[in-house]
C-alpha cells in the first residue's frame, strides 16, 4: 500500500484482510478449477460478510448500508482486487443506481438488495452496442400508461441469476445542436416477466467463476412504476455509476499488482541462477523497479481521483485517466512476472497463470483502454472547440 490511511481505515483494512483470509483465499484455486463457485459457498460468503458489516458497505446508512465513503470504498475494493472477482463478488456492493428508486421501488428493489434478498443486474451492452452506447438497438415504446420492451443484451456480469435488472433502453429522439441523439432510459425489470428470458453466455478464461448472462425481451411489457430515475435520463443517471466504476476497477487493480509483485520479489530473492538471486541480474532487477514504480504511480492516481469525488470535483476524465493507467500497468507487472517466473509461471500448481489470465480483462470491461483515451482526449479537445 503506497498511501497512508486513518485509524479507523485502518480498522476496516484488518477486517476485510482477515475476512479474506477465511472466506476467500482458501478457494481460489478450486473454484478456478472447477469454473464455478457452488451456491452454498456463495450463500456462506454472503452470510458471513453481514455479519462483519461489509455486505452493502457502499450504500449509505440511511438505506440500511454500511455507510463508507469514496475514501474506504477505495481501500476495501483495493483488497478485494488481491482475490478473484468470483468470489468477492458475494461480498454484494449493490449499484448506486438504485438510490433512485422512489416509492415503492425502495421496497421492492432498493431494500432487498441491501438486506440480501435480491440480486440485481446492470444491463446496458449490446451485442452491437458496447462501447457505442448511441448504437444502443433495445427499445421501449409507449402502450397506454405502460411500455413494451423489446431488443438483448450480453456480456451482463454477476456472480448468480439476478432477481431484477437495470435494464437501458431507447424511447425516443431528441433533436439536438450536434444532431439526433436517442433518448435512453433505465427500466426495473424482473425476472419472470412473459417475453424475458435470461440465460447464462459465454464464459471467459480471466475470472473463472464469475458469470456473464445474455438477457432477451420479446414485447415485455413494463409498467410506469418500473422506470428509474427519469424518462429519457438513463445515461445521466448511470454517469456517475460508471466513473466510479472505473475508479473501482483502478484500485483493484493496484490490490492485484501489489499481491503479484510481491510473488515476483519473492522469487526473485530465492531462485538462484549462476550462483546468485535472480533479482541481482538486471534484467530481472529493473523489471521488479519497473513494477514499483508503476504501482506507486497507480495508487496515487486513484487516491487523487476518489478526493476529487468525496469533493463532488471529479470529471469523466479522472476516471478514464484511472481506469486506463491502473488496467495497463496491471497486465505489465503480471506479464513481467510470468516472465521472472520462466516456464513455473505458467504452470496450474502455481497462481501465477490464474492471476495473469484475471488480469487482461481489466483492460476490457467497464470501457476499454481505447475507449478511456478517448475520453480524455475528447475532455482536452472541446473546450477548444475541437
Amino acid at each position: 500500500m503506497n498511501t497512508a490511511v486513518s485509524h479507523e481505515n485502518e480498522l476496516l483494512l484488518n477486517t476485510v484482510r482477515s475476512f479474506l483470509e477465511a472466506e476467500i483465499y482458501p478457494h481460489e484455486d478450486i473454484v478456478d478449477r472447477m469454473g464455478e463457485v457452488p451456491e452454498d459457498l456463495g450463500r456462506q460468503i454472503e452470510t458471513r460478510a453481514k455479519e462483519v458489516g461489509l455486505y452493502a458497505s457502499n450504500l449509505p446508512e440511511s438505506v440500511g448500508g454500511g455507510g463508507l465513503n469514496y475514501s474506504a470504498m477505495a481501500l476495501v475494493e483495493r483488497e478485494y482486487g488481491k482475490t478473484t472477482h468470483a468470489l468477492h463478488s458475494w461480498i454484494a456492493r449493490p449499484t448506486e443506481l438504485l438510490l433512485a428508486c422512489e416509492g415503492d421501488q425502495i421496497d421492492r428493489y432498493l431494500a432487498p438488495c441491501v438486506t440480501g434478498e435480491k440480486r440485481e443486474l446492470f444491463a446496458l451492452t449490446e451485442p452491437e452496442a458496447g462501447s457505442d452506447v448511441m448504437g444502443m438497438k433495445t427499445n421501449a415504446v409507449p402502450d397506454g400508461s405502460d411500455w413494451i420492451l423489446n431488443g438483448s443484451k450480453h456480456f451482463i456480469s454477476g456472480p448468480r441469476m439476478p432477481d431484477f435488472a437495470i435494464v437501458f433502453a431507447v424511447t425516443g429522439v431528441d433533436e439536438t445542436k450536434r444532431g439526433s441523439r436517442k433518448r435512453i432510459t433505465a427500466f426495473l425489470v424482473d425476472m419472470g416477466l412473459p417475453g424475458f428470458d435470461c440465460r447464462e453466455g459465454n464464459k471467459c478464461v480471466s475470472y473463472r467463476g464469475y458469470k456473464t448472462f445474455q438477457l432477451s425481451f420479446d414485447n415485455v411489457r413494463l409498467g410506469p412504476d418500473q422506470i428509474l430515475g427519469q424518462e429519457g435520463r438513463g445515461l445521466e443517471l448511470s454517469g456517475k455509476w460508471l466513473g466510479m466504476g472505473r475508479i473501482w476497477v483502478g484500485a483493484t487493480c493496484c490490490g492485484k499488482a501489489e499481491r503479484i509483485m510481491d510473488m515476483a520479489t519473492d522469487w526473485a530473492a530465492n531462485r538462484k541462477q549462476f550462483g546468485k538471486p535472480i533479482g541481482r541480474f538486471q534484467a530481472t532487477g529493473f523489471r521488479l523497479a519497473d513494477m514499483a514504480i508503476g504501482l506507486r504511480t497507480a495508487d496515487l492516481l486513484v487516491a487523487d481521483a476518489v478526493r476529487r469525488a468525496d469533493a463532488g470535483q471529479m470529471e469523466d476524465m479522472d476516471a478514464a485517466m484511472v481506469k486506463v493507467y491502473c488496467s495497463e500497468m496491471l497486465c505489465k507487472v503480471a506479464d513481467d512476472t510470468v516472465q521472472i517466473f520462466g516456464g513455473m509461471g505458467l504452470m496450474e500448481e502455481l497462481p501465477i497463470q490464474r492471476l495473469w489470465r484475471d488480469s487482461r480483462l481489466e483492460r476490457i470491461w467497464d470501457g476499454t483502454s481505447e475507449i478511456q483515451r478517448h475520453i480524455i482526449t475528447r475532455s482536452i479537445l472541446r473546450p477548444l472547440g475541437a
